[in-house]
């Protein structure tokens, strides 16, 4: 079973980044207005951010990495790993960690590691990182996350296209003797991997040139088979059951009192999801923000962004969280940790 306690490793600093240009549901043109009031009731995405084709998620995270570093007054070199967890690198090949080493100046002795992962993605890009550094000989390291999805979402499928958002954030971690263990249940269920998924584009089916060709799946969802595929009700579904187990599971392996978390900060997927995962847990609506509105489902960026947008006034405080991420895979992970004089950013906007 995947519970894993880590020790001696501290969350220091939380930064994001965000397009500049920002898309209003009320605007998209399939759309008509009670169908786009009733969307953004339900899953509470009323604007999102979209990147112009230049930029990538790997600009985001590297703008929000420097303006991190800088906070924290780190020396380049006492970088000892980077981790970028995302659905949408660079390149097929080389590794975008490996570049995100050079752009940010990093020791050339600085370990560099690319994770696939989306709506779980930095829960599970935590426990590898703190996993690497507990051991206290790799001292500082930082966690990259995010997607810039609207690159692979039609923009013809009213069912992907004015749910998800493009962002990047990044986490700094470093070793510390005395810190708090952290504590992580992990999961995946590989038997639903199609119910998030773009078709063709790998080894399995690699592009083909009717793979690019736009097939009407219904009125308001047209797509190719290089672009998102998402199954809304069994996400869902997976969702509302599979976001509390964990929670519950993790929370009972340790032994932690439920009371003592002072905020549980989930992926951002959907309002209606979300508000069912925290009614289920029983949890004070004041302990469960929402970053939904402005930003949208921002894949692995969701939970920090979410910090950021509601919760920076805790970053002088000693802090308990749980945070819980759930979704592409289909995977899970939460963890418990601490956090003191967190050092925060304003959200950047590229």
């Amino acid at each position: 079973m995947a519970y894993l306690q880590i020790q001696h490793v501290s969350l220091k600093g939380i930064s994001a980044a965000v397009p500049k240009t920002r898309e209003s549901n009320w605007e998209y043109p399939y759309l008509p207005k009670e169908a786009a009031e009733a969307f953004i009731n339900t899953t509470g995405v009323e604007y999102r951010r979209i990147a112009p084709r230049e930029l990538c998620t790997s600009d985001l995270c590297v703008t929000a990495a420097e303006e991190l570093i800088s906070k924290l007054s780190w020396a380049r070199e006492t970088i000892d790993v980077v981790i970028f967890v995302t659905q949408t690198p660079d390149y097929l090949l080389p590794i975008t960690s490996a570049i995100i080493q050079d752009r940010l100046k990093l020791s050339k002795e600085c370990l560099a590691i690319d994770i696939p992962l989306g709506c779980s993605g930095f829960v599970y890009g935590m426990s590898v990182i703190c996993s690497l550094l507990q051991t206290g000989h790799l001292k500082r390291g930082l966690l990259l996350v995010g997607d810039t999805l609207s690159k692979s979402i039609s923009h013809l499928d009213k069912s992907c296209h004015p749910l998800f958002g493009d962002a990047g954030a990044v986490a700094a971690f470093e070793y510390a003797a005395d810190a708090a263990p952290m504590n992580f249940h992990l999961g995946s269920d590989g038997s639903g991997y199609k119910a998030i998924i773009i078709p063709d584009g790998g080894s399995r089916s690699p592009v083909v040139s009717e793979s690019l060709v736009m097939e009407e799946i219904t009125d308001g969802i047209s797509r190719n088979r290089c672009q998102l595929v998402l199954d809304g009700m069994d996400v869902f579904s997976f969702g509302i059951s599979q976001a509390p187990k964990t929670v519950n599971a993790l929370l009972q392996h340790f032994s932690i009192d439920i009371n003592t978390i002072d905020y549980f900060v989930f992926h951002q997927a959907n309002l209606k999801m979300n508000k069912m995962i925290a009614k289920k847990l029983k949890l004070p609506e004041n302990k469960v923000p929402y970053s939904l509105k402005d930003y949208g489902n921002t894949s692995s960026a969701t939970i920090p962004l979410t910090i950021l947008d509601q919760l920076k006034e805790q970053k002088d405080k000693v802090t308990n969280w749980l945070f819980c991420g759930f979704g592409v895979g289909l995977s899970w992970g939460s963890v418990v940790l601490s956090t003191d004089s967190l050092v925060t950013t304003d959200i950047i906007e590229l």
